[in-house]
C-alpha cells in the first residue's frame, strides 16, 4: 500500500475484525477458500495439535501460522489472489458497521490520513484497505516459498497487542502526526489505543474502560456495505 503519512497531521487508526468489520474474516477466508477446494478439508485435522498447544501458549501467532499452513499451504498465489478478489466483495458487502464507514468518511472529509492496522493477513487485508480508501495498511504477512506458493506461516510477528502497539509508536517516531484518533474493539487493542490523544473501544465490555485514559465507548449496530 502506498505510504501517505506525512508529518504533521492528524492520523486516524482503524483496528478490521470487529471494528470495522461486523466479524472475524480470517476463518471465512479459510474456510472459503477450502469450500472452493474440498479435497483440502481433511486438512482441518492437522491444526488439532496447533490448537492443542494454543490452549497451553496463549500464542495466537503460532496458531495462525499453523491454521494458514495446514489448510492453504502450498497453494500458487494466483489462485489464493482470485479466491480473494472474490472474497473481499462480500466482507464489504455484507460485513461491516455502517458507522464505522461513517468514521472513516468523516475522517477522510476533515483531511485525516487513514492507517488500517490488523492482525488479520496480507493475503486480503490491503485489498480491504484499499477499497475503503485507506492509504497505508499494517497487518500480519504470510511467507511465501521460493517456487510462488504459499507457505503459510507467518513472516512477521502476529500484528496484536503489544506488536500493534510497537509498530504505532515506530510510525508516530517517523512521522510525528499532530493528532492520533484510533479505533479498537477489544482488549488487545488497549495499548495501542493508549497511544491516541482519542481511542475509542466499539462494542467492548465496559470494563477495559479506565477513566485515567483518554479512550471512550462507542456501540456499533448497524449493518453497512461499502
Amino acid at each position: 500500500m502506498p505510504h501517505d503519512t506525512a508529518a504533521g497531521g492528524a492520523l486516524a487508526v482503524f483496528d478490521l475484525d470487529g471494528t470495522i468489520t461486523r466479524h472475524d474474516t480470517l476463518m471465512p477466508f479459510v474456510l472459503g477458500c477450502l469450500g472452493r477446494r474440498p479435497w483440502r478439508l481433511p486438512r482441518l485435522l492437522l491444526i488439532l495439535p496447533a490448537a492443542l498447544g494454543y490452549l497451553i501458549h496463549r500464542d495466537r501467532g503460532r496458531f495462525k501460522g499453523a491454521l494458514i499452513r495446514a489448510t492453504l499451504g502450498g497453494l500458487a498465489r494466483a489462485g489464493l489472489e482470485h479466491w480473494a478478489g472474490s472474497f473481499v466483495p462480500r466482507v464489504l458487502h455484507e460485513g461491516l458497521y455502517a458507522e464505522a464507514l461513517q468514521a472513516i468518511a468523516l475522517h477522510r472529509a476533515q483531511g485525516d490520513r487513514l492507517l488500517l492496522m490488523s492482525a488479520s493477513v496480507d493475503l486480503y487485508v490491503p485489498l480491504i484497505a484499499r477499497a475503503l480508501g485507506f492509504g497505508h495498511t499494517i497487518c500480519t504477512k504470510v511467507r511465501w516459498r521460493s517456487d510462488g506458493r504459499l507457505d503459510g506461516r507467518l513472516a512477521t510477528a502476529n500484528c496484536q497487542g503489544e506488536e500493534k502497539r510497537r509498530c504505532l509508536q515506530a510510525l508516530i517516531a517517523r512521522e510525528a502526526p499532530g493528532r492520533i484518533y484510533a479505533y479498537g474493539n477489544s482488549g488487545s487493542d488497549l495499548p495501542h489505543l493508549q497511544l491516541a490523544q482519542q481511542g475509542y473501544l466499539v462494542n467492548g465490555p465496559a470494563r477495559l474502560l479506565d477513566s485515567s485514559l483518554s479512550i471512550q465507548a462507542l456501540h456499533w449496530s448497524q449493518r453497512g456495505s461499502a
